[in-house]
């Protein structure tokens, strides 16, 4: 197994998944943004993304899927509900709703706010942008409100894949805004060892 990582990009996903798991892969950890900066790159993944998985015959490129296959393919029920379980609903639409929903205005933010050239970059954007993700995220702040976790009583992919999201906006410094339960969540989260493991190598890509 083999993942293309840049420090605290959604490939951090997939390295706390797979060392949440115990796995044993290859880490390649890339410069930001590697389509740029990693010549021979988009050789290997056309995307020019991350992250990237190859495990045996399978080649993935989004991060929240590869957390969804790690934990079916080899959490032996310890990461992943099943479709007999009350939660199944519950989890997908964690799944679902943590990149879709929770990353997707952060990217805005961060590319408006410090990717672009300075002439291109757009305060409006990051400004709507900022307040687009606050307001998606009532539905985390609910359930963290009496719950330790997002579904099943217990932690699984989905509080990865949505703490993921917490950890991209503390890291653009937007934690302060943060309910004080959110804030515990996320704290608990990156508290846990496998976590320390996946985010500690390399340079953030979100300075």
């Amino acid at each position: 197994m083999e993942i293309w990582h840049c420090k605290d990009a959604r490939s951090l996903r997939a390295v706390w998944t797979a060392e949440e798991l115990g796995l044993d892969y290859t880490l390649h950890l890339l410069a930001f943004p590697p389509r740029f900066t990693e010549p021979g790159y988009l050789d290997i993944n056309p995307l020019g993304t991350v992250p990237y998985l190859v495990d045996g015959d399978t080649r993935m490129t989004e991060s929240s899927a590869i957390v969804q296959y790690l934990a079916q393919t080899y959490g032996a029920g310890t990461l992943a509900t099943t479709p007999d379980e009350a939660a199944y609903g519950d989890y997908l639409n964690w799944m679902f709703h943590s990149d879709a929903t929770l990353t997707f205005p952060l990217t805005l933010v961060l590319r408006y706010g410090r990717f672009e050239p300075k002439d291109r970059r757009q305060q409006q954007v990051v400004d709507d942008y900022t307040q687009w993700f606050f307001s998606r995220l009532k539905l985390v702040n609910q359930r963290v409100a009496d719950h330790d976790f997002l579904c099943a009583d217990r932690f699984t992919g989905a509080d990865i894949a949505v703490g993921y999201a917490l950890f991209l906006a503390e890291s653009i410094g937007l934690a302060a805004h943060f309910k004080p339960r959110t804030r515990a969540y996320l704290d608990r989260l990156k508290a846990r060892d496998a976590f320390r493991r996946a985010q500690a190598p390399g340079d953030s890509f979100a300075r």
